[in-house]
């Protein structure tokens, strides 16, 4: 069992039970050996009424909002009812009773279709999860016989069947049984194949020793039938190709497996336990073996696409071909792409959903790796399967999981933001992922980039931005952030060439590193990071025809026109301009759309403003504004330039950004933002 360091909760006395609860809930909810991807439910019983998680709430951060009341009465009187032998029917009217049970005030959620389960239970407190470890007992050919050889009748096997009716009713007969075999009221857990682990207590106290206990004799059993290479001997792809793959791959799954009018997030996983069966001698035959338990088949559809590398022919080409068929046979397209020796791509909506696709099928993977030593590995029946797919709850649990993506003028896009740990860089960033778009925030300042991610993430959604590293004046810097970027995300729709320096100085006294180094920045640079961003951004033009990609250069009034003492930086922005025009009529065949915003001066921001860096001092040092005696007279020097009477903005620069990535028919501009002070001719 992996160490889990979340304390165990104190259960104040004087909390009430339903306080008790959520303190548990939140406990093994947010422990991901017994939960993923906001699956499990629990449940606590006051009298007559039943207090149970409902559908669409994770445990992990389950509030009093993500419990529904439930009346047994009405519950048990479900139990006792004679249902349609027709399955569709039958649970249509199973699900039209167990809402139904809903007391008045709960009409708004929907309960765990597994209520009637917590019903049954004789103890106050119930927690069902889906362990790794004891799934992987439950998933295995013989999992039920070892659990009788081994626990004896501590734990009740509960064979596959039909969720919902079924279910409860098999469940409702597998107790009485245990009741009248052993003289008590029930076991210490519940496993059932193919689906999970029910524990139920009196107190939490109760279900946690429980628990422990269960975890400490499965590891036992399960250590001595432990293998290194569960799957065959483990084959991988060399690093070099390795890269040339994933960066080719993941672009193209971000366009097939999209229906809508944004591409998927696709994430990588080549860990080293994900390997053993995408590397595996008999990983492809037993994916095609099929799913293990419903949340498989809710997260990560009922089967993956296996896909093997043939050096000699063009990934692209291959996959979508190979995507085309899995789709004629399966009726649907696949969340998950295995390639052989590479690892395994995970598609989502969103970064969130499609990592919590990567994390339920590597679980899958343990839980195969762990059963193989167990009697083999036992998938869900076609039938069984089948009925999953097909059942109106699981539709409705794939639709709560695949909600998250948000709206806005840049919604689903990946977007590549240099320069971005602080100042302008950063507040594009912080606009395009209020705007709906994935955001990889790239900066030599790797640690400030880093804290601003997770800043954003933490107030829009886990992994809604990233922070790297990169020097753009060095190839190998900019080649390995793409690549991060196509590993986290699957590739970019929107480069922000951002990243800039700018060192103010006569021509009679610059000196020439700092010459080199506005050239190297904010020249240079830019080529580079289009350059190596190209390659990726136009494969999903292969085989989406139609879609467009955009690059937009940050650049300045300062490409437009001269600047005295400021030749440098100047110089670098006339050139930008001039690699936008060369870059927009290469690219345009290859639907990337390349245009420079030119913003005047940001007076109000740090660039400029800052009191001990800020231009406004540099130039006051350097003398390049005659008469001015302090800070206040640069100031108003260039504030008098501007018609408007004010400095740009970050929000005026935004709507020119999405001005250009929304307008289909521009391409190859260097738009002014400077309130009227630089005029295009």
């Amino acid at each position: 069992m992996t160490a889990y360091t979340r304390p165990w909760p104190s259960f104040d006395v004087t909390a009430s039970p339903l306080e008790h609860l959520l303190d548990l809930s939140r406990y093994y909810g947010s422990n991901p050996e017994f939960v993923l991807a906001g699956g499990g439910n629990t449940s606590v019983k006051l009298g007559d009424r039943l207090f149970v998680k409902a559908s669409g709430y994770a445990l992990a951060t389950i509030g009093p909002e993500g419990i529904v009341e439930l009346d047994r009465g009405a519950l048990q009187t479900l139990l006792e009812s004679t249902l349609s032998t027709d399955p569709k029917q039958r649970e249509e009217q199973f699900k039209a009773a167990v809402l139904a049970a809903r007391v008045e005030s709960q009409q708004s959620r929907r309960p765990s279709v597994e209520a009637v389960l917590h019903h049954l239970i004789p103890s106050r407190f119930v927690v069902h999860t889906h362990p790794t470890l004891v799934n992987a007992f439950g998933c295995s050919r013989d999992g039920g016989a070892i659990l009788e050889r081994e626990l004896g009748d501590q734990v009740l096997w509960i064979d596959p069947v039909d969720p919902g009716f079924l279910l409860a009713k098999t469940l409702e007969r597998g107790l009485g049984d245990y009741r009248a075999r052993t003289g008590r009221e029930g076991p210490r857990a519940i496993i059932m194949g193919n689906h999970g682990l029910v524990v139920s207590g009196e107190t939490p106290d109760e279900i946690r020793a429980h628990t422990d206990w269960l975890f400490q004799e499965l590891e036992h059993v399960l250590e001595p039938t432990a293998s290194a290479e569960p799957f065959g001997v483990v084959a991988t792809v060399g690093a070099t190709r390795s890269r040339e793959l994933v960066n080719a791959i993941a672009p193209t799954l971000r366009a097939l497996l999209s229906s809508g009018e944004a591409l998927k997030v696709v994430t990588l996983d080549d860990s080293a336990s994900t390997m053993r069966l995408a590397g595996g001698g008999d990983g492809e035959a037993l994916t095609a073996l099929g799913p293990l338990c419903p949340d498989q088949i809710v997260y990560c559809k009922s089967f993956p696409l296996w896909f093997e590398d043939a050096a000699s022919r063009d990934p692209v080409e291959r996959l979508t071909y190979a995507v085309g068929e899995y789709q004629r046979q399966h009726r649907t397209l696949p969340n998950v792409v295995l390639v052989k020796g590479l690892g395994l791509f995970a598609a989502g909506d969103t970064w969130s959903a499609a990592d919590a696709v990567r994390q339920v099928y590597k679980d899958a993977i343990e839980v195969m790796a762990g059963a193989s030593g167990l009697g083999g590995v036992e998938c869900l029946d076609d039938r069984l399967r089948r009925f999953i797919e097909d059942w109106e709850v699981e539709s409705y649990r794939r639709e709560v999981a695949s909600a998250g993506r948000r709206a806005g003028r840049v919604a689903g896009k990946v977007a590549l933001v240099t320069g971005a740990a602080q100042g302008f860089g950063l507040q594009i960033a912080q606009d395009l992922v209020a705007q709906g778009a994935h955001v990889a925030m790239a900066d030599v300042n790797d640690v400030g980039a880093r804290e601003e991610a997770e800043a954003l993430s933490e107030e829009w959604g886990e992994g809604r931005a990233i922070g790297l590293h990169v020097d753009v004046s060095d190839a190998a810097s900019v080649d390995e952030l793409i690549h991060q970027v196509v590993r986290a995300y699957g590739g970019l729709d929107l480069l922000i060439s951002n990243a800039g320096v700018l060192r103010a100085a006569s021509v009679k006294t610059q000196a020439e590193r700092d010459f080199d180094l506005s050239t190297a920045v904010n020249y240079k640079g830019y080529f580079l990071c289009v350059q190596k961003a190209v390659p990726v951004m136009a494969i999903p033009r292969r085989v989406r025809p139609g879609y467009w990609s955009d690059i937009v250069q940050i650049n300045s009034k300062s490409g437009l026109a001269g600047s005295e003492k400021n030749f440098a930086y100047a110089g670098s922005k006339f050139g930008g301009v001039g690699l936008t025009q060369s870059f927009a009529l290469e690219l345009v065949a290859d639907g990337i759309k390349v245009n420079s915003v030119c913003p005047g001066n940001l007076l109000d921001g740090p660039l400029w403003s800052d009191p001990q860096t800020g231009l406004f001092v540099q130039y006051l040092n350097a003398g390049k504004v005659p008469g001015a005696q302090t800070v206040d007279d640069v100031k108003k020097f260039y504030t008098d330039k501007v018609p408007m009477q004010r400095g740009c903005t970050t929000a005026d620069v935004m709507k020119a950004i999405y001005y250009l990535v929304e307008q289909e028919y521009e391409t190859g501009q260097a738009l002014p933002v400077t309130g009227g002070q630089v005029m295009l001719h």
